[in-house]
């Protein structure tokens, strides 16, 4: 009001800034309840301000600014849909679902009432050219779903209800797919339980038929995690393949179970990046074990004593993880970046090097299976 803005522009505003907080969430599920009361009071105060005097006095005129203003935002929607490469199917619906004139338009138009720019007679037309537009809306939808979808779309499974979780366990694993099913028959195999989420169904379907307890659902959702026995729980294990969907997992674990030690996968280095400015420490990449262990077995296949090699594999993961965050600091300046890169390579290098000249024992030999047999065969001659 200081400003000069009306309340509900206003209130429009500030619901923008608070969509891209940290509150987005639990700002969502606050209002749900109220959501649809919300909108009916909206739209009755909506309908209740339509001229519908001027629209039956000058119908022929106000299908046609309905059905010119439609088929310009349809046409500049479609072009820009074949812009970014849209498929027909999304780019129809992509045209029909954002041709109306938005519910925006009430609040502008009262607003330049309220200044006296338009007169009665335009702002009213204004109002009717909206509601109306709005209104065709669903009967495109209809139109689309019936006649141009099946002939162009791609069906697509409905979406299914989130299981109920029946057990209780100290370890939630979020995410099943080859790096979560690989810990999670670890732990099984040591005699540890585990409550498994994941939110792709067909991926569940296929892990119940080879035997695997997983439940369907969206782990983001604190309700479900919260049956899952998050409460409880000690470790909460994030596994899934979508980078976003983690770090929004770390933060809701972070708000409403601070109890929880979480566990974060993460795809590759620049996904760890994003965690680390987080400031979290559990961070497992995904290639780094797998990588360095090959390296190992190379090191070892070319005469290194397997403990060495060992040894020099653990090291590196340190060194690596160290620069990893580091460099998680430089990360958006790309010539810094590279500079950094170039620094930190060298100085794992050099702290391997020391490494390896300076750790060395005969004793070394001790994991080595094969000098063992060989020093036993001699000794046995």
């Amino acid at each position: 009001e200081q400003v000069g803005l009306s309340p509900a522009l206003g209130t429009f505003l500030a619901g923008v800034v608070l969509a891209n907080s940290e509150y987005r969430h639990e700002l969502e599920s606050d209002i749900d309840p109220f959501k649809g009361l919300l909108l009916g009071l909206f739209f009755i105060a909506v309908g209740a301000s339509i001229n519908f005097t001027l629209i039956a006095e000058n119908p022929l005129r106000i299908i046609a600014l309905v059905t010119a203003v439609m088929a310009l935002k349809a046409i500049v929607l479609t072009v820009i849909g074949k812009w970014f490469g849209l498929k027909t199917d999304q780019n129809v619906l992509l045209a029909f679902g954002l041709s109306q004139v938005g519910e925006f338009a009430f609040v502008l138009i009262s607003f330049l009432q309220q200044l006296a720019l338009l007169d009665v007679h335009i702002s009213g037309t204004m109002m009717a050219v909206t509601a109306i537009s709005m209104t065709v809306t669903p009967l495109l939808f209809l139109l689309n779903e019936k006649v141009i979808q099946p002939r162009y779309g791609r069906k697509q499974k409905e979406e299914k209800e989130a299981d109920a979780i029946d057990e209780h366990n100290p370890v939630i694993i979020a995410g099943y797919s080859h790096f979560g099913s690989t810990i999670g028959r670890f732990l099984r195999a040591n005699d540890i339980k585990a409550t498994v989420l994941d939110n792709n169904s067909d991926q569940v379907d296929v892990l119940r038929k080879i035997g695997h307890k997983v439940f369907y659902g969206d782990a983001t959702r604190l309700d479900l995690l919260k049956s899952a026995g998050a409460d409880d729980a000690k470790v909460l294990i994030v596994a899934t393949g979508s980078p976003e969907t983690n770090i929004e997992l770390l933060k809701t674990a972070r708000k409403h179970f601070p109890h929880l030690r979480v566990m974060m996968r993460a795809k590759n280095r620049f996904d760890a990046y994003e965690i680390v400015d987080m400031d979290h420490d559990l961070i497992y990449r995904d290639s780094l074990d797998t990588a360095v262990r090959l390296g190992v077995d190379v090191l070892h296949h070319l005469g290194s004593r397997y403990y060495t090699a060992t040894r020099a594999g653990q090291n590196f993961k340190q060194y690596d993880d160290a620069a990893m965050r580091r460099l998680a600091k430089t990360r958006k300046d790309a010539k810094e970046y590279i500079s950094s890169v170039r620094r930190e390579t060298a100085l794992q290098e050099q702290l391997l090097s020391g490494d390896r000249q300076s750790h060395s024992t005969p004793t070394d030999h001790a994991w080595d299976s094969e000098f063992m047999r060989e020093t036993i065969q001699r000794a046995n001659r």
